[in-house]
């Protein structure tokens, strides 16, 4: 691993959004995540936990609620007063429509899934029937005196319970009227607050409300008799955020300060019919406000401010104690932000709503394996490239010569011309962009820079031809399916003669430029993919799935190479495959033809194929003490896969030449550094 000299890049200023709300779907097993920036992500929890779909944010998008409903359809509501329904096949909003209530604070679905609740912020609750197409306003139920922060559906249907300010409301749906107000204590640590939000509400089948509030306590309510049956004191804080499990036998709360509580229904005795509530365990994954949590039949699932979504499993649920029954903290997208010209060492960088561009720096001294060599230059920020209006950046490519950046919202797309005199820097737009380019879900230009390839979201490929200062459409690749699927993943080979894409479902299509026709289709896998990638010379199609297995796939030959059958059929590593961070990044060694270098957030690797592979018995990752060794014991005990640690948190590895790599890093400590303060707590002794 010691044959590199390496560009270890740090000045990667990427914060990501904190987390507003979660919504978890017990048919798909799919999480939704929604984030401060209107961002909203849908992890497919059976594959690995991998984000397999993404909607870019909006600055007017302030999302509040999220839930899903009857068929896999996924709605969201916020402050903007708007419900949104979400195009799961193509990525897009698929309608908005305007509440009238102004800002919308909560929302649920019905049990049956067939209806649709909001509670707003003039005190009204709406009733919405969703149809095939759309969701149609039925009615709206007794208007309350202030704000209604969070609502909760009876399993029955026949009932709902409102939280507000102060106040807690039962709501008879037939009638649409108040059936009880239960009146909450704004008293806090015996001292009398302002007021008292009712920050989440959760209705049992028993008819027991549970509450969560701004003076710390969970509290549990008959809704028969509309009185308080007991209450719990667990935060100095605002406990912010409630989930049930599907058997109401246990639920999680997140507070502001960063931990979370688990309840579970318990016998009071060994020999005892009867039940009572009582926290079991306390968890403090998070430095700051727990805003959203969710529960699987096995995991508990919170995020909030300091952005990372945490996934902790329910040991007592988890059947075998393997890498499933581990702790999983999910920080970064599971999409590319950065994209490199090898030509000229320019890094690009995608934020939400601007691209920077930087020239690495250069050394000129010499030394040993491990050393750090002195910056003769220092890296250069060379631009900045914002873009007008509030939508989010979606993706963004700049060419291997350095000369053409590309980028797209929801509704433009943007190509640049860039020229470079001496230490000078000039950028030109290319103007009059056709239409069909807009939304783009993945921008690639060609190994030449003499084309540029373009995925929309309604499942074509548009390939365009580039020349100075200007550009010529020259096909378009259909959607070979009548159902429209976004494609999400690309990758050209370097000869420009083949392109491989992959969707949002676990199918990579195969596609030959020269004809221009498509070539075949890969066989289906049951996982989706995170990175493709075509070797030089032999145009084999690498291809990293979500739960950790390689392929390497002929595209001349149509079918899948004899490394990649001899290692189906062994298997791999069981510490591969207990990798909790998915392969983002795909490339090869332009005078090594049986290296492959792939990497996941925390790990570096090249799989030399010319080595034996390793067995269970083997040790995976390479120990430093083989290092003094002799060179028999090294051979012995050397196979394909070299692993290096050494980077992380890793966001992109390139090989910019035969001996130089470029890594990128985003250390957490730097996140959390210009996140905003959390919630002071007084130690012992202090």
């Amino acid at each position: 691993m010691g044959e590199f000299r390496v560009h270890r890049v740090r000045f990667f200023n990427y914060v990501p959004s904190g987390i507003r709300c979660v919504a978890y779907n017990n048919q798909s097993n799919r999480l939704a995540v929604s984030r401060t920036d209107g961002t909203v992500e849908i992890y497919n929890l059976s594959a690995n936990y991998f984000q397999e779909k993404f909607f870019p944010g909006h600055e007017s998008r302030t999302t509040e609620a999220l839930c899903w409903a009857k068929g896999q359809r996924l709605f969201s509501a916020g402050l903007n007063g708007e419900i949104i329904e979400y195009d799961l096949q193509a990525l897009n909003i698929k309608y908005s429509m305007d509440a009238f209530g102004g800002p919308i604070w909560s929302m649920t679905a019905s049990p049956s899934g067939s209806q649709l609740l909001i509670g707003c912020e003039d005190g009204s609750v709406k009733l919405f029937q969703i149809t095939s197409d759309k969701i149609q306003f039925e009615r709206n139920f007794d208007r309350q005196k202030s704000r209604i922060l969070s609502l909760s559906w009876h399993p029955s249907g026949t009932h709902i319970a409102a939280g507000s300010i102060d106040y807690i409301s039962v709501f008879d749906v037939k009638s649409g009227s108040a059936t009880h107000k239960m009146i909450v204590d704004r008293r806090y640590m015996g001292v009398s607050k302002r007021k008292c939000i009712i920050w989440g509400v959760t209705f049992l089948s028993d008819g027991t409300v549970i509450s969560v509030d701004s003076a710390g306590k969970v509290q549990f309510w008959d809704s028969a008799t509309g009185t308080l049956v007991k209450s719990h004191l667990i935060a100095n804080a605002d406990v912010q955020s409630i989930a049930v499990s599907d058997q109401e036998d246990s639920f999680v709360v997140g507070t502001a300060e960063g931990t979370v509580f688990h309840f579970q229904l318990v016998s009071v005795t060994s020999n005892s019919n009867e039940k009572q509530w009582v926290r079991t365990k306390p968890f403090q994954h998070h430095t700051h406000d727990v805003r959203a949590v969710a529960h699987s039949p096995t995991a508990l699932i919170s995020g909030g401010t300091d952005t990372h979504l945490v996934i902790r499993p329910l040991m007592e649920k988890v059947e075998v104690k393997n890498y499933d029954a581990a702790l999983r903290k999910i920080t970064f997208p599971h999409r590319r932000l950065i994209s490199c010209s090898k030509k000229r060492h320019l890094l690009l960088f995608q934020f939400a709503h601007h691209l920077e561009l930087w020239r690495l720096g250069s050394t000129v001294a010499t030394g040993k394996n491990g050393d750090i060599l002195p910056l003769s230059k220092n890296a250069d920020h060379l631009l900045q490239l914002k873009t007008k209006g509030p939508e989010n950046i979606i993706c963004s490519s700049i060419s291997p010569c350095g000369s053409w950046i590309a980028c797209s919202t929801a509704s433009r797309f943007f190509l640049y011309r860039l020229s470079y005199e001496r230490d000078s820097i000039s950028l030109q737009r290319v103007p009059k962009m056709p239409a069909f380019l807009r939304s783009a879900l993945q921008i690639l230009f060609s190994e030449d820079s003499t084309k540029l390839f373009v995925a929309s979201n309604q499942g074509s490929l548009h390939i365009i031809q580039l020349s100075e200062g200007c550009f010529k459409h020259l096909h378009t690749f259909q959607p070979q399916s009548e159902t429209v699927e976004a494609m999400c993943l690309l990758a050209v080979s370097p000869d420009g003669n083949w392109l491989a894409a992959s969707g949002t479902s676990a199918g990579v299509r195969i596609y030959g430029l020269k004809e221009l026709k498509p070539h075949c289709t890969v066989p289906a896998y049951n996982f989706p993919v995170t990175a493709l990638g075509i070797a030089p010379n032999t145009n084999n199609l690498v291809i990293a799935h979500s739960d950790q297995q390689v392929f390497e796939y002929s595209i001349p030959d149509k079918q899948y190479t004899e490394w990649s059958r001899a290692i189906q059929k062994q298997g791999f590593h069981h510490l591969w495959l207990q990798r909790d961070t998915p392969i983002t990044h795909i490339s090869f060694h332009p005078k090594r033809p049986m290296h492959i270098l792939l990497h996941d957030a925390y790990m570096f690797c090249i799989i030399d194929k010319s080595l034996p592979l390793p067995n269970d018995k083997t040790l995976l990752y390479n120990p430093l003490s083989l290092t003094n060794e002799s060179d028999v014991i090294r051979r012995r005990t050397a196979h394909a896969f070299k692993i290096s640690k050494k980077y992380k948190p890793l966001l992109f590895m390139e090989l910019l030449d035969e001996r130089t790599l470029v890594a990128v890093e985003r250390p957490l400590d730097d996140i959390i550094a210009q996140l905003p303060p959390p919630i002071k707590k007084k130690k012992f002794g202090t």
